[in-house]
């Protein structure tokens, strides 16, 4: 790649990482796929922590395993991770969702840009739907396949680790009142 390329991705990227700001973001940075952390454990954290767990199109089962979000990883050079903060508040969901469908609207924007391997993966559980229609049946298909995102951890990744990989702070809550650190990950080529 040449020196001018690089230098466009780059400012691109902060440009994406300012954008995010404004829409919502607590903090935006880009950041090297490589120091994302896939791990096998993560995906169990899934299957017996969450009530969720298979009730959802962007849920494990069916999202990808560790081992093929690694590799999906590795085909890219370039990437963002969001962090937001959420304190325990009223209409805290709203709140994610009109977060998150400004991140998925930014994804359309990158891909516009000529980046056509932008992808964004969310936090938490998809909240587009107040019942996923995978409990409709196997063949159900989702009613928001323009929108609906998996999170960084149902494909496996480590985000406590990756996020401080980065730089950014991250800790287990002892309380349900305190404040959520959440992360996205957006992938960019």
């Amino acid at each position: 790649m040449k020196k001018s390329q690089v230098e466009t991705i780059e400012k691109d990227l902060l440009k994406y990482c300012e954008q995010a700001i404004r829409g919502g973001a607590t903090h935006a940075k880009p950041v090297h796929p490589g120091s994302v952390v896939t791990a096998p454990w993560v995906r169990l954290k899934c299957q017996f922590g969450c009530t969720g767990y298979g009730k959802g199109h962007c849920c494990p089962p069916s999202t990808p395993a560790y081992d093929q979000t690694r590799d999906i990883l590795d085909a890219y050079e370039s990437a963002i991770l969001f962090h937001i903060e959420v304190p325990d508040m009223p209409k805290k969901e709203k709140y994610y969702r009109k977060y998150f469908d400004m991140l998925v609207g930014l994804e359309g924007e990158i891909f516009k840009d000529g980046y056509y391997k932008a992808f964004i993966f969310l936090s938490g559980p998809c909240r587009l739907c107040k019942k996923c229609t995978k409990l409709e049946g196997e063949d159900a298909p989702c009613n928001f396949l323009d929108r609906a995102r998996p999170c960084m951890e149902a494909c496996g990744m480590d985000v406590y680790q990756t996020a401080r990989n980065n730089g950014f702070f991250i800790d287990t809550l002892r309380k349900k009142n305190e404040t959520n650190n959440e992360y996205c990950l957006m992938l960019v080529d």
